[in-house]
């Protein structure tokens, strides 16, 4: 079984609840500093095996030998080997996942009643290493790559923790931190939403202040660290072509750039979206863009970095953030995010079987002679010729019919073909005005404090 996905999703817990009662083995990976060595993570797998299996404390210089060792543990019987973080484990040695596989092959599989679970937070590495490699081709039962919680299941946790804040705090919440467990255990039941996004993000020792140090430098190794911030970097403002990342990190556009970007995306924190031609559903990929998809990284360069001096000094400690220049505009960018990673809950509210949409996502079509530029919050195209056009708002007080305007703008804009049909849609947080209501514009206003119940 191999599970990935990014840190604090919430993988070694779900390993944990799954084990819960039964023979395991668990050896978790040293996290890399300029110390470690291949030696060092085999001294640390051995130290391990002592604990874990009650063997003797050892000195070996071969995974092999280790592997062997765990056999004679794991040989009969219902049994669970859990590799944690094989990423940093196997990530000094060469050799390693040769030897993995020499055991799985020569020892492991002969027990059928045994389970090999490995897991990482390197996604690409695991793609490249293990899920594309031909030497465990068909030997993989189960591949899982773990994602955000579903908006039900944030709310569920909520609870879980007490918290009884508002909807609107809720998404106020989530819009900051995104759909990761770890992140949503660390709100403060008893402080309102606000209180919180301070607490986390604009206090000296916030949990989310160094998260971003912590994430890149526990992931990816130290050669294509800088490389990897700086594409992320260079996406806060909005989403970005190839090209122009590649100008605006002034690193050459090739084969090595599109392989940090695939890193990225393995990872959970960058997403690709094509433009695609309406009439024919031809992805335009010269077109498409490379977006920040986690709510936690976008927030952080866009609104903690850029003050991280400050609230160094405390300075926000008695501040009110939402008087604070930008904040709508910011919250309101980071719920779009959020409501864009939970695509399938629009579906869902817009009565559409997945197998009936051709296209979706944030569309950008670009300015030409004979067509007119246009930027879509989120587009979707069914094979029926509908276009469901949403446009996404926060708000703390009501949305009024001044969002209509806009809207229509877009679609007169958007290159349709003949016999299409442009619905729009209004997808929100707060409460529409009576005369966005008696308007009756929108095909559907959908209110997302639904989705949470």
């Amino acid at each position: 079984m191999v599970i990935r996905g990014r840190r604090r999703i919430g993988k070694s817990r779900l390993i944990d609840e799954f084990v819960k009662g039964k023979k395991a083995y668990r050896f978790v990976g040293l996290a890399p500093t300029k110390a470690t060595t291949a030696q060092t993570q085999r001294d640390h797998f051995a130290y391990q095996l002592h604990v874990e299996a009650g063997l003797p404390k050892i000195e070996v210089v071969d995974w092999r030998e280790l592997f062997a060792l765990l056999h004679e543990r794991t040989s009969v019987g219902e049994v669970f080997i859990v590799l944690d973080e094989i990423t940093w484990m196997g990530s000094k040695d060469p050799d390693f996942l040769g030897k993995l596989h020499y055991a799985w092959e020569t020892y492991f599989k002969k027990n059928t009643k045994l389970t090999l679970i490995i897991c990482g937070s390197i996604s690409a590495w695991i793609e490249k290493n293990i899920l594309s490699s031909t030497g465990y081709f068909g030997r993989i039962s189960l591949e899982m790559n773990l994602d955000e919680l579903s908006l039900k299941d944030c709310n569920r946790l909520l609870q879980q923790i007490g918290y009884r804040g508002s909807d609107i705090e809720k998404f106020m919440l989530l819009s900051v931190v995104g759909g990761i467990p770890w992140y949503i255990e660390q709100i403060n039941s008893g402080l309102p939403a606000i209180e919180n996004v301070k607490k986390l993000c604009f206090s000296t020792n916030g949990v989310l202040v160094k998260e971003f140090h912590y994430i890149f430098n526990d992931l990816f190794p130290e050669k294509r660290r800088e490389i990897q911030k700086a594409i992320v970097q260079s996406l806060k403002d909005g989403p970005l072509t190839l090209d122009q990342i590649s100008k605006k990190i002034q690193y050459s556009r090739s084969g090595a750039l599109t392989e940090y970007l695939e890193e990225l995306i393995h990872s959970g924190f960058v997403t690709q979206h094509h433009s695609w031609d309406i009439g024919s559903t031809i992805e335009l990929r010269k077109n498409s863009r490379y977006r920040i998809r986690d709510c936690c990284i976008r927030f952080y360069l866009k609104y903690i970095q850029p003050r991280l001096l400050k609230i160094s000094k405390g300075q926000f400690l008695h501040a009110n953030l939402t008087s604070l220049p930008g904040w709508d505009t910011v919250m309101g960018l980071q719920f779009e995010n959020f409501i864009i990673t939970h695509a399938p809950s629009i579906y869902a509210a817009l009565h559409l079987n997945p197998t009936d949409i051709l296209m979706d996502g944030p569309y950008f079509q670009n300015k030409t002679t004979k067509q007119q530029g246009c930027q879509i919050d989120y587009l979707i195209q069914t094979k029926f010729n509908t276009l469901y056009l949403c446009e996404i708002k926060f708000s703390r007080n009501f949305i009024g019919s001044k969002v209509i305007e806009p809207v229509k703008e877009k679609i007169s804009r958007l290159k349709l073909p003949r016999r299409f049909a442009c619905i729009p849609v209004l997808i929100y947080v707060g409460d529409v005005s009576a005369e966005l209501i008696d308007d009756d514009f929108f095909g559907y206003r959908i209110n997302v404090c639904d989705w949470l119940h």
